[in-house]
């Protein structure tokens, strides 16, 4: 079958699935918290920074759901959604500061997590708890007990979670994976994923008083109680360990998830890390703006990593992407296209992404996305009529576990050995140590 039939034939699948949506009588148990039944999803947004942009903007063209209400503990940052919001939609939802609130709210079916990353596992086991099905915005977790936990939780009640990882509904990236798997490039061994950027020093923050529109007790949540400073909110906390993951989860998680979904491998079995915070020193920055992280896999296969925060000089002209190699060829891939190369760099077919977006870019992930858009409708179908879901937690708990041995092998400064049957590391307890963080008391999540 040539490429563009494929192409066809899946938007041809979309479209038929989006309409038969549209008159799809709902079950009495998928709503059996809600005062009605309708095959409309009313959906609230947690956390109203720049994704949450995204995520609103996607939602236009949708006809199964409808943002109702927006939650953040930042009245300004709120407000300045709710504009956007009125620009996009053509209205306001309600608001909350509280979640909690939303999560006791029977005529919400949905939630999206898009809070700090301290937040992600703990927010959506209680959404999941409250009947919500929930979108939580990668990484799904922000420690590798975590992993475990919203995997759990998902299990047991039985709600569709969805990680924001949007590529895996990427139709030229589906149509790459097929065809690596029918062997197009022959056996693949090798992944290269890389993410280049140039943030600024963050410098070194000053105690201040929380701003009146804040509520600094509850955006730290989970976390344990720290003072307020001028260079955390509302964006380097990603650069923090209370609160963030650094850029291997902030965005290496994309590629190394699209790595590994086509190369068909799970766990690591040995992982190393090179690099440090080596662009800038001095400042408050604690996790890393240069590494470069391997995973060796059973069956002889390796993902390797290249994350530069600070210098944006891109790989084969790209901020971020991924190639993979086999014995008979290679496949560049980013959000735009997939291009496939002969054994000798020769270009042989190029499939271009429909609508990818700002998705593309380094610079800004918050306005239309079209690979946003459709990992939306992903969702709402796998909640609506049982479609497969492109990226359950399940499995992409299993690229967040790779990125979480990543930080640790980098920490430590040493090699990481992992059973590949349960993701423990061996023989290393002080690795292992680092296996759970420390929580706020009263505020560990539990399932």
């Amino acid at each position: 079958m040539d490429n563009s039939r494929r192409i066809f034939l899946q938007r041809s699948l979309m479209g038929s699935a989006a309409l038969a949506l549209s008159t799809l009588p709902v079950s009495g148990g998928l709503f059996a918290r809600n005062t009605r039944p309708s095959t409309v999803l009313r959906a609230a947004i947690i956390g109203t920074g720049g994704r949450a942009k995204a995520l609103t903007s996607s939602m236009k063209g949708n006809t199964n759901i409808r943002l109702t209400h927006a939650c953040d503990v930042d009245a300004t940052i709120l407000e300045d959604h709710l504009r956007y919001t009125e620009k996009e939609l053509g209205y306001r939802p309600a608001t909350e500061k509280h979640f909690r609130k939303l999560l006791d709210n029977p005529d919400i079916d949905v939630v999206f997590v898009a809070t700090p990353e301290h937040w992600h596992t703990p927010m959506a086991i209680l959404a999941m708890e409250a009947g919500k099905h929930v979108y939580v915005e990668k990484p799904c977790s922000h420690n590798l007990h975590e992993n475990e936990l919203l995997v759990a939780a998902q299990e047991k009640y039985g709600k569709i979670c969805q990680v924001g990882t949007q590529q895996r509904s990427s139709l030229s990236t589906k149509l790459a994976v097929d065809e690596i798997k029918e062997g197009i490039i022959g056996e693949v061994y090798y992944g290269k994923a890389w993410y280049t950027n140039s943030r600024k020093d963050i410098g070194t923050g000053k105690q201040v008083p929380v701003p009146a529109t804040l509520d600094w007790e509850l955006w730290q949540g989970p976390a344990p109680r720290e003072p307020y400073r001028d260079n955390v909110h509302p964006y380097n906390w990603h650069w923090f360990r209370s609160w963030g993951t650094g850029e291997i989860h902030n965005n290496g998680t994309h590629e190394i998830d699209v790595c590994r979904w086509a190369m068909g491998v799970d766990i690591p079995e040995k992982v190393n890390s090179t690099g440090g915070r080596l662009h800038f020193s001095g400042d408050d920055w604690q996790y890393f703006d240069t590494q470069v992280a391997s995973f060796d896999f059973p069956g002889k296969k390796t993902i390797v990593w290249e994350g530069r925060s600070c210098n944006n000089l891109p790989i084969y002209g790209r901020g971020r992407g991924v190639t993979l190699h086999g014995t008979k060829g290679s496949i560049l891939i980013d959000r735009d296209s997939y291009i496939l190369y002969d054994l000798n760099g020769k270009l042989i077919k190029e499939v271009k992404e429909e609508n990818p977006g700002t998705s593309g870019s380094t610079a800004d992930t918050s306005g239309f996305d079209g690979l946003t858009i459709r990992h939306i409708q992903n969702f709402t179908d796998a909640i609506l009529n049982g479609a497969a879901l492109d990226a359950p937690a399940k499995e992409i708990a299993k690229t967040a576990l790779a990125c979480h041995m990543g930080n640790i092998a980098q920490t430590l400064g040493r090699s990481l050995d992992i059973d590949p049957a349960t993701g423990k590391m061996l023989h290393d307890k002080e690795a292992m140590k680092m296996w759970k963080r420390t929580y706020q008391p009263g505020w560990e999540p539990k399932v």
